[in-house]
């Protein structure tokens, strides 16, 4: 038996219902310190140390990253939610 479960609400309702915890304000700060010292980077070689300094987990974390981006972006451009099983 398959069972779908769809809930309708606002990204902040879901933090609230599952009981996370509101990082909003470090989510700013951080931001605007990346948006600042991006101001200043002019070439790509300055772009790659900033992304070193800044990455929580280094190449690593950014290649992490863009891969969950690029999953939800194709994704999103499926119109689908999920991958289609086989057969489907």
């Amino acid at each position: 038996m398959k069972v779908n479960v769809e809930v309708e609400c606002s990204p902040e309702e879901a933090r609230r219902f599952l009981g996370l915890p509101d990082v909003t304000r470090a989510n700013e700060a951080y931001v605007d310190a990346l948006t600042n010292a991006m101001q200043g980077t002019t070439n790509f070689d300055q772009l790659n140390e900033l992304t070193k300094q800044v990455a929580p987990m280094g190449q690593m974390g950014l290649k992490l990253f863009q891969q969950f981006l690029e999953n939800g972006v194709a994704m999103a451009m499926s119109g689908t939610g999920t991958k289609p099983k086989k057969g489907e």
